[in-house]
Order: C-alpha cells, then structure tokens, then sequence
C-alpha cells in the first residue's frame, strides 16, 4: 500500500483569502445544550492557525440527520457560542446555508474574522453532492479545508464537490490521520499487531481481507471470535454467531496461514445464561462452551495471551471491543487490552467507535499515539478503501 501524501493548510498561502473549512460539529445535544464539546475542541488547531495567518475563515459542518429541512433543533447556532467562548472572539452566525445571510456575511468578512454557516443537511442537496448546490458553497471562499475526517467517506457536498471548483488542502486533524493511519498501513515499524472486535464479522471482512497482507499478527476477539470457532466445529453455546460467514472464515484462517500470519483467537471466555449485565456468567473453554450458554468476553487466560501477543511490538492497530465493554462484568478483556496496548511503547492507533470510548473512559488516551476521530472513515481507510473526501484533495 503506498503512503498517501496530500497538501494541508500549512502548504498555501492563506493570507487575506476566503476559507471555507469543513469541520465535523456533529456534537450531542441536550436540550439546545451541548453535552460534549469533544469535536469542537478537536477543530481548534486548524481554526486557530488560519485565524493567525489573517485568512477570512468560514465554517460548515452537518449536525444529525435533518434530512434537508431547516429543523431548529439542529441548528448550529449553540456551536457557535462554545467556538466563541474556546476561541476568545466572536463567531459570526449565518441565519443560512448558501443564502443570502451566509453570502453577505462570507464577503463582509475581514482577516483573522471567522464565521459560521448553518447546517449544511439542511439541504438535501448535500447528501446528494448535488454539483450545483457544491459551486453555491464553493461561491462562498476562495480555498477549501477539509478537516471532517469523521466524514471523508462519504462523497457529500461539504467533503468532496467544493474541492471541483476550488483549491482544496486538508487540516491538521485529517494530516495526523494520514500520518498515522497511512503510515501504519503503508510503512508499518514493525512487528505490526491490529486486533479487532466488536460483534460481527460481517462489518469486518474487508478489514481483515486487507491487514492479512501487512499484519504479522492478527487477533480476534469480542463476538466477532464465535464465528471463527463455529467454522472449524468447535461448540460455542448461544453465542453470537454468523452462520452465512463460515466459510469465509475459514477461508481467512487459511489466507492467514498461507501469509505467514499468527492469527490468535481466544482460548477461554466468559459467559453468560442470557445476554443481560447481571446475569449469571462463568469462565468456560474458549472452544467448548457449554450449551445454553453464551461468550460475553474473553477470558482470564486469552488477556494473558493477547497481552503478551501486544508487548514489544512496533506498531497496534485497534478496532472494536473483546467483549460487551459497557456491562462491568463483561468489560475485563477491554480493559486488559487496552492496559496491554497503552503499556506496550508500541506506536498505537485506536480506530475510532467503541476502542476509542473505552480508551477514553479508563483514563488512557494520553498514552495512545493517535486514536482516530472518525468510526466508519477509520475502518473504510483499514479496509485500504479509497476515502472520498481524501482523493479529492491536492496531492503534495
């Protein structure tokens, strides 16, 4: 896999121009209050560094699921009032998208003023990247930012259409995904451990068809794992299990061998009578799980195995829990993972969704090089899929 290399706002000239920079905003709200400013936070440095360059920065971004109407309760406006107060200036709020409040106030704009335009899917349109509501948006500055990596995979108005009629450079959160994630991918230090949970394989082939031919040590937990043990005729109770992916697991076992790949499934697990948080639950053969029983985590000596698999390696990959990490019971195998990976002095990428709510909760994210922003970009950039809000930037 080659290293992609694509310009970023730190390689133009920004001075005095109109920027229009796609963030992700998608924050929860509560009320019209902002339960987390996470993402906001997140935006920061690119916002900052264009303010200090004297660029006329404008700001977009969709927030839920409007579906093209013009909705009050996914209005941009509280965004708005945080950005302020994180930035120490006024953010200026459009009352539109394109219109005429966005349009007046885009040209009004002075160096080192920035501004915010409403919720892009208030449009239809943008979900559609509909080309002549992308030129409207694009009418609105002179270069494009693109900073949304939560959203480069999905070909949008806002992520890819402008880049057809203006400049466009990502921001220094999508540079430090390219770095990690591709450098990861691409010129991995090695050895190269990703470990992969979360329930089904089917949300992970493609995943797993591709770190095959760069990993050297693939392991799998979490109730992904059940089917890979019902494949080769192991017992595994009420468990989570895919009967259709079978053979494709078998198949992966295989290409696993054929590559040279130690592929390490658990050993022991925990498990439950029924799939509650309090339910009755033991430790039971990872491959002889009692009828009526099913896995819920991996067990006491999976972690020991797993966690010495992740000690001294050169570089984890890690997507998806080992187990149901927000039931306290079930949570041990997530938890032991994510010590062994913030231990290991390895350089290590969390991608994304659950890992990364896990590794934020237990206090670790400080010893993680990079945990990725976006859930479903992360693990469409492991799967070696082409991103489009990323190809549709310059290349260096």
């Amino acid at each position: 896999m080659e290293a992609l290399s694509k310009k970023s706002v730190a390689d133009i000239n920004t001075a005095n121009k109109r920027v229009l920079v796609r963030c992700d905003f998608n924050v929860p709200l509560e009320g019209g209050k902002i339960t987390s400013d996470k993402r906001i936070v997140a935006s920061l440095p690119t916002i900052r560094y264009l303010l200090d360059k004297g660029a006329k920065v404008i700001l977009c971004s969709h927030l839920g699921r409007p579906k093209g109407e013009f909705l009050p309760e996914f209005s941009l406006v509280p965004v708005a009032g945080r950005l302020s107060e994180l930035l120490g200036r006024p953010v200026k709020m459009a009352k539109d998208v394109v219109g005429e409040s966005a349009q007046s106030l885009s040209e009004s704009l002075l160096s080192g003023e920035v501004m915010l335009i409403e919720n892009v899917r208030f449009h239809k349109e943008e979900t559609k990247n509909d080309p002549a509501f992308s030129r409207q948006l694009a009418n609105l500055a002179d270069i494009f930012v693109n900073d949304a990596f939560g959203s480069v995979h999905r070909a949008h108005s806002s992520t890819t259409g402008v880049a057809d009629y203006l400049p466009a450079v990502c921001g220094f959160l999508i540079q430090k995904e390219i770095d990690f994630m591709g450098g990861a991918l691409a010129e991995p230090k090695r050895p190269l451990v990703a470990i992969l949970g979360g329930a089904k394989v089917s949300d992970k082939i493609g995943v797993i068809e591709n770190l095959l031919d760069i990993v050297d040590v693939l392991i799998v937990g979490g109730g992904m794992s059940y089917t890979f043990q019902a494949a080769q005729g192991h017992n595994i109770g009420t468990s989570l299990c895919e009967g259709d992916k079978l053979d494709l697991a078998l198949a992966m076992l295989k290409k696993a061998q054929d590559k040279g790949v130690k592929f390490l499934l658990p050993v022991d697990t925990v498990v439950g009578k029924e799939f509650k948080p309090d339910t009755e639950f033991k430790t039971d053969h990872a491959q002889d799980i009692e009828d009526g029983w099913m896995g819920l985590d991996i067990g006491e000596e999976t972690r020991k195995i797993f966690a010495d698999a992740i000690k001294g390696t050169g570089t984890v990959i890690w997507n998806g829990p080992m187990g149901v990490s927000e039931w306290p019971n079930f949570a041990g195998g997530t938890i032991a993972v994510a010590t062994a990976v913030a231990e290991s002095g390895a350089i290590s990428i969390i991608g994304g969704g659950d890992s990364a709510a896990a590794v934020q909760k237990l206090g670790f994210a400080d010893k993680m090089s990079h945990i990725s922003t976006g859930g479903g970009a992360s693990l469409e950039f492991l799967e070696g899929k082409e991103l489009p809000g990323i190809a549709a930037l310059m290349d260096k």
